[in-house]
């Protein structure tokens, strides 16, 4: 009877692997696809909406589309170094009311992955103070669907002082 040389180690866990692969349930060995639009849609309407709340100045329509323990942060660059800024969602919410200029933020291209309960958008924005452009950059948003349907946590997003124009033209009021 002939004997067969042994496995190697790496022999074992890749045949152990495929073979995990082979009786995993359907789902464990796929990716995600693409959001069903009408996800997609609620998700890019709740970035819409919070973006609304900022040029009406209203604190109370943006509490209800943010999640109270969420935070954001900006990148920018000041003097040769990198600056980081970071608020709460509640210190944000307190300081909405008293914004003296009119604001107005605008994303376009959104890429949005969603899985499950959470979602992100990531986009090109720029933003106007005012009816001038005043900055643009890039936004990621991170968002959970609650039972009252998709909040925002937060996000981060850049502030870059040298834009291209944005496909959207420029702002119309």
């Amino acid at each position: 009877m002939s004997r067969l040389p042994p496995r190697s180690v790496a022999t074992r866990v890749a045949a152990s692997a495929m073979m995990l692969l082979y009786v995993s349930p359907p789902g464990l060995a796929q990716s995600p696809g693409p959001p069903a639009p009408s996800d997609r849609e609620a998700v890019l309407a709740t970035v819409q909406a919070f973006f609304d709340t900022m040029a009406a100045r209203d604190a109370v329509g943006a509490q209800s589309l943010l999640m109270p323990e969420g935070a954001f942060h900006s990148v920018r660059m000041q003097d040769g170094k990198w600056v980081l800024r970071t608020f709460t969602n509640q210190s944000y919410l307190k300081d909405l009311p008293g914004t003296k200029q009119r604001v107005r933020e605008r994303i376009w291209s959104p890429e949005v992955r969603i899985r499950g309960r959470i979602a992100t958008v990531w986009a090109p924005y720029d933003f106007w103070k005012d009816g001038r452009l005043s900055h643009c950059g890039v936004d990621a948003f991170d968002l959970i669907r609650t039972d009252e349907g998709w909040k925002i946590g937060g996000g981060t997003y850049t502030v870059e002082s040298e834009c291209e124009a944005s496909p959207l033209g420029p702002l119309r009021e």
